[in-house]
C-alpha cells in the first residue's frame, strides 16, 4: 500500500528543501560577493585618507584637432593598460563593457569624436554613443567633469589616472574646459539611442505579440527602447548579438539560460521583430 504524506507535512518538506537550496546557492554566492565588496570598501577607505587630488587645470592641454586617429587609437589602449592593471583595475573594469575603439566611432574625424576618445578613455573603456538616450548623456557629462576635475567621488582616482597622449611618461591630462564639455554632450546626443515612437503605425500593436513582449523586457534592463528604423534589418542580428554579449557582461537577462524565474528571451524572435520594422 502506497503511504499517503499529509499535504501540510509535504509543503513543509516542500518549503525546507527550497530553503536549503536557497541557502546553498547564498553560501556559494557570498565569498565571490564578500571579496568583491571587501576590494570595494579598501579602495574606498584609500581614496579618503589620500590628500585631496591636485587640479586638472594645469595639466597639458593637447590640440585635438592635429591628433590623428590612430594616436587616438593608441591613447585608447595606452590608458586601458594603465587604468585596469592599476590598484583599482578590477574595479575600472566594471564600469563600462568593452566598448568601440576611437577609430569606430561615429563620424570618428569630427571635434566632438576626438573630444570624447581623448577624454573618455581615462578611467574606463570608451562607451558607445548609442547606450543612452539624448536625454540622460547631458546628466553622465555634467558627473563627469567634476570627477576628472578631482572633485566629489572617485574625484581623486580620475584626476591621477588623466594622461595626455604620449605613452608611459606623458604628462598629465586637463578637464576639459566648459565649451569642450558641451562639444562632448552635443556629440553624443547627435548619436545618442533613438527611442521608439509607441505611436508608429502597427507598432502598438506589434509591441503586445510574444516577441514585442521579449524586445521590451530585454532592452528596456539597460536603455530606452531602441526605434528598429534605427539599423537595416540586415544589421540588427550582428547589433543583437553584441548587446546580448554586455547583457551577459552586466549579469542582465540575456535570453541564454532556462530559469522559470526570469523572462523567456528568445534571441531570434526579438532580431526578426527588429528585422520586421526595420528601415
Amino acid at each position: 500500500m502506497r503511504r499517503t504524506v499529509p499535504t501540510a507535512a509535504r509543503s513543509l518538506a516542500a518549503r525546507g528543501a527550497l530553503s536549503i537550496a536557497v541557502a546553498g546557492a547564498t553560501a556559494l554566492a557570498m565569498p565571490c560577493a564578500a571579496s568583491a565588496q571587501a576590494g570595494q570598501d579598501v579602495a574606498t577607505r584609500e581614496l579618503a585618507a589620500r590628500a585631496p587630488a591636485k587640479s586638472t587645470a594645469q595639466g597639458v592641454r593637447p590640440d585635438v584637432d592635429r591628433l590623428s586617429i590612430d594616436e587616438l587609437d593608441r591613447l585608447a589602449a595606452e590608458s586601458r593598460q594603465r587604468w585596469s592593471t592599476s590598484r583599482h583595475g578590477q574595479m575600472l573594469l566594471r564600469i563600462l563593457p568593452a566598448g568601440p575603439r576611437p577609430s569606430e566611432l561615429p563620424e570618428p574625424e569630427s571635434r566632438g569624436a576626438r573630444l570624447v576618445a581623448l577624454y573618455c578613455v581615462q578611467c574606463h573603456h570608451l562607451p558607445d554613443p548609442a547606450m543612452h538616450d539624448a536625454e540622460r548623456w547631458r546628466g553622465v557629462v555634467q558627473r563627469m567633469v567634476p570627477r576628472m576635475e578631482g572633485k566629489g567621488n572617485l574625484g581623486a582616482l580620475m584626476a591621477d589616472m588623466m594622461k595626455a597622449p604620449g605613452g608611459a611618461q606623458a604628462p598629465g591630462l586637463a578637464a576639459p574646459r566648459p565649451g569642450e564639455a558641451r562639444e562632448i554632450v552635443a556629440y553624443l546626443q547627435r548619436h545618442a539611442q533613438q527611442p521608439l515612437d509607441p505611436t508608429q503605425p502597427g507598432l502598438a500593436r506589434a509591441l503586445d505579440t510574444d516577441a514585442g513582449r521579449m524586445f521590451r523586457h530585454a532592452c528596456d534592463q539597460c536603455h530606452v527602447l531602441p526605434d528598429p528604423k534605427r539599423h537595416a534589418a540586415a544589421d540588427w542580428p550582428a547589433v543583437v548579438r553584441r548587446m546580448q554579449a554586455n547583457m551577459l557582461w552586466m549579469n542582465r537577462v540575456a535570453g541564454t539560460r532556462f530559469d522559470v524565474r526570469e523572462p523567456q528571451l528568445r534571441a531570434a524572435d526579438i532580431v526578426a521583430f527588429l528585422q520586421r520594422h526595420a528601415r
